[in-house]
């Protein structure tokens, strides 16, 4: 039951089209990152700026969205002063992923 709960917490967050696109932007990156070969701490992350700049959107509702990720334990969240970083949560991701693949086999 405690699965069920993470996974629909996670379902919920990813349900807003910023979060949904935040999340994928953090998929992406770190695809990019495996294929090259060369994935180090600070390349598989995404800044508050970063995010703002792709999506368009103010400081405030991008920190909500980061929020609500983090308390769906998709992303966690490095601070270095005012700045911060966001990265995926790979046992999240990889709960997801079998998520996804069992569904196909039923």
């Amino acid at each position: 039951m405690k699965d069920l709960n993470a996974m629909a917490q996670a379902f919920k967050a990813l349900s807003h089209p910023n979060r949904l696109q935040m999340y994928l932007e953090l998929l992406e990156l770190r695809e990019k990152i495996i294929a090259s070969g060369d994935c180090q701490k600070k390349e598989c992350s995404f800044g508050l700026s970063e995010f703002m700049h792709k999506l368009n959107i103010g400081a405030p509702t991008v920190s909500h969205h980061i929020k609500e990720l983090v308390n769906a334990k998709l992303i966690w969240v490095e601070r270095h002063g005012k700045f911060m970083t966001c990265h995926l949560n790979e046992d999240m991701r990889v709960r997801l992923e079998q998520f996804f693949s069992s569904s196909r086999q039923a």
